[in-house]
Order: structure tokens, then sequence, then C-alpha cells
């Protein structure tokens, strides 16, 4: 089981950027996937983005118009999520989430997940 701590989540303007990390802690990390998901209020949890630790590849989830990068760094154990040019409808509480081997975009099939960090894109 997979310790996951997210933080970069703030109050951001339109059309400005924001870096999400998620630190990621525990047995057989380097065998695991990451993924993102946004929860926006009265909505259902989505994914955004999904990268395997070990091999670095990546799955973006949602049609995010080359506004959003996932990356790990491997040293420190952590996955970041650049958003850019944000908008109103990127705005809600972004979860990291682990699953061993591949990336999937379906929340069942993770069982670790981190608290979450709030974005709120607005004027």
């Amino acid at each position: 089981q997979l310790r996951l701590v997210e933080s970069g989540g703030g109050l951001v303007q339109p059309g400005g950027s924001l870096t999400l990390s998620c630190v990621a802690s525990g047995p057989g990390l380097r065998d695991y996937a990451i993924t993102w998901f946004r929860q926006a209020p009265g909505k259902e949890r989505e994914g955004v983005a999904c990268i395997r630790v070990r091999v670095g590849s990546t799955d973006y989830l949602e049609r995010g118009g080359g506004r959003i990068i996932i990356s790990r760094d491997n040293a420190k154990d952590t996955v970041n999520l650049q958003m850019h040019r944000l908008k109103p409808e990127d705005s809600g509480k972004y979860y990291c989430a682990a699953r061993p081997g591949y990336c999937s975009g379906d929340e069942t099939e993770y069982d670790d997940w981190g608290q979450g960090t709030q974005v709120t894109v607005s004027s």
C-alpha cells in the first residue's frame, strides 16, 4: 500500500498556470501507475492524466488540448501535474491515486488515494 500526499492547489485566475505535486511512499513504488483525478462539485471524479513510475510512459485521459503535462521525478518520488491556460471548468479537488501496473481511467481500480488538493480557477 502506498501513501500519497498532494500539494500545490490554490486560487488562480483564468489563463494562469499551476503545478500540483504528489509525493508517494511505500513498497514497490516503481511498479505502480499514478493517476491524477479531478472531482468538480456535483460531478463524478474523472481521470486527468496518468504516468507509469518505472518507465515514465503517460496516458492523458481527457482532452486537455496540450494544456496539461504529467511528469515524475523518481529521485523525489514525486509525480507532478502542470496545468496551463487554466479555465474555470478546470476547478475541482484534485487527487492522485496509485495502482499496480498499467494506467487506467477507472477510479474503482485504484486502492491508494491521497487526501486531495483544491484548485479554483476564478477571476
